[in-house]
């Protein structure tokens, strides 16, 4: 406000300036005495201060022009009274013209200036449709998100969306300001209240539906306005800060009102569809179990009823009881895989971040698949020995340990597991190759589906189907990926890639 009255004073000061200007160069250089001429001339530096300066500006003007006309061109020069009577209605008219054409400037400038502040609403408008439709996110963050588009939007220093829970209001809150303590819950729910009472009324050329000013301190007012469906009221929209035409702000608040109830539906798809992955995951994991436990239940109790004959060889018992041991450590993975797949279905992936050595991750991996990979060698290339990366290790290595187990299962037995690891600008590079036969065409689509086993996993006898699967959901807690491809050599390679900040290894302290 300071800033704009200090510029309204600079334009009142150039707008007397040019009318001294004027003056002199009529009365000392050009001894003009023509009254109409020094009057077209002051008419024209009224309007054209009038096209760029307020309307008090211009009246000013005005009459500084008519002074200056009536003290230096009308008899008698030097004074300010007239002595022919016609000079007086001269003098009145050039006032009133004057005087009409400043009011006309300033009507059809801030005529101007709503039709620019319309068409820069309905841009705001328009950018705040854009960042809701491209809003994926659904639940409570979704409209804390909303509310920081509404701040960005229409450069709202704060900006509240109040939404009932029970007796109480849930507030999405964003915005330089923080007037949660200062706007009260009784404010809101007086509001809240009288929503479903309020009817549209004129106030001057304002059509305001329910809004209420509220003085939260001496320096801060806020409108309330409630945020409707049709005529149901589903919340309450607070603002502080930049001034929004009322019309504007109703359009405002019914398109955050339809952007809150398109969240809830969002938020009862995404629930549908957890429901209906949850339900084809149980069924699918009946499945599984129906056919995976039948091996190894079949063969420990082979390998159990063998262990009482009295036939057998001590050396024989200890194949039995080794047979025994291995399809136990197979079912305990087996449930492993169950319960990993289930918490991954249903969000429940823990994540926590530590810094860590790529080598770590990779002996951690190992050691998971130990008996699983006996009979291959797994070579480890080390390509950043010197760098450390903040991942979550447990994620890291369980989401390797998979690529491992998966890669000793589809690779000839004695034949070379490489795993190569380093840490790039994008973070944390591990790569497993292996010397099976590949990866077809048809696979690659689905090769990281629940349950997918391909042509390959047709032949094999043991494996769920669910290891690649579990893979790409430990990585996706950490914002990581995972993907395959064919070695130009044969076999696969299969890469993952988990962004996180690196920094140099600490040097170990000699003892």
């Amino acid at each position: 406000m300071r800033v704009k009255r200090h510029v309204d004073l600079v334009h009142l000061l150039a707008a007397l300036l040019s009318l001294a200007g004027v003056t002199a160069g009529y009365v000392g250089w050009l001894h003009v005495t023509n009254a109409s001429t020094v009057a077209v001339t002051y008419l024209l530096v009224v309007l054209l201060v009038a096209a760029a300066s307020p309307l008090w500006v211009a009246i000013v003007t005005s009459i500084a022009a008519m002074l200056a006309f009536n003290f230096y061109f009308f008899p008698p020069i030097g004074t300010l009274s007239i002595a022919d009577p016609q000079n007086w209605i001269a003098l009145f008219a050039f006032l009133a013209v004057s005087l009409v054409a400043s009011r006309l400037s300033a009507l059809a400038r801030d005529r101007q200036r709503d039709a620019m502040s319309r068409r820069d609403d309905l841009a705001r408008l328009f950018d705040l449709s854009r960042d809701i439709l491209l809003t994926t996110e659904a639940g409570p963050e979704a409209i804390a998100i909303l509310a920081r588009h509404v701040s960005s939007r229409f450069q709202l220093d704060y900006v509240s969306i109040c939404l009932p829970v029970g007796a109480e209001f849930e507030r999405y809150e964003a915005g330089l300001l923080d007037l949660r303590s200062l706007l009260t819950t009784e404010t809101i729910d007086r509001v809240w209240n009288s929503a479903d009472r309020a009817v549209e009324r004129e106030t001057g050329s304002q059509r305001q539906a329910g809004h209420q000013l509220v003085w939260v301190d001496a320096a801060h007012l806020v409108r309330l306005m409630p945020l409707r469906l049709g005529a149901r009221a589903i919340g309450i929209l607070a603002t502080a800060g930049h001034h929004v035409e009322s019309a504007t702000l109703d359009t405002l608040g019914s398109v955050v009102a339809i952007a809150i109830e398109r969240i809830h539906f969002l938020e009862e798809r995404r629930q549908a569809e957890l429901a209906q992955r949850s339900a084809e995951l149980k069924s699918a994991l009946l499945a599984s179990l129906a056919h995976d436990l039948r091996t190894p239940l079949t063969a420990i109790k082979v390998a159990t009823n063998n262990l009482h004959a009295s036939w057998l060889t001590p050396g024989q018992r200890g194949e039995q009881a080794a047979l025994v041991l291995s399809e136990v450590e197979r079912l305990t993975r087996l449930f492993q895989n169950v319960l990993e797949m289930t918490r991954i279905e249903t969000g429940a992936v823990p994540h926590k971040s530590r810094w860590v050595h790529p080598s770590e991750i990779v002996e951690a991996a190992r050691s998971q698949v130990e008996p699983a990979s006996s009979d291959h060698e797994i070579k480890v290339l080390s390509r950043s020995d010197d760098r450390v990366v903040h991942v979550d290790p447990r994620l890291t290595s369980s989401a390797l340990a998979h690529l491992l187990e998966n890669a000793a299962q589809y690779s000839p037995p004695a034949s070379t597991i490489t795993v190569a690891h380093e840490v790039t600008a994008d973070g944390l590079l591990v790569t497993v190759e292996d010397e099976g036969d590949g990866i077809t065409a048809s696979d690659t689509p689905r090769l990281f589906e629940p349950f997918y086993r391909g042509e390959q996993g047709l032949r094999h006898t043991v494996g769920t189907g669910m290891g690649l699967a579990i893979t790409r959901g430990l990585l996706a807690a950490e914002h990581g990926r995972v993907w395959a491809e064919n070695r130009l050599e044969g076999g696969a390679r299969f890469s993952i890639q988990v962004p996180a900040p690196s920094r140099r290894a600490p040097v170990a302290e000699e003892p």
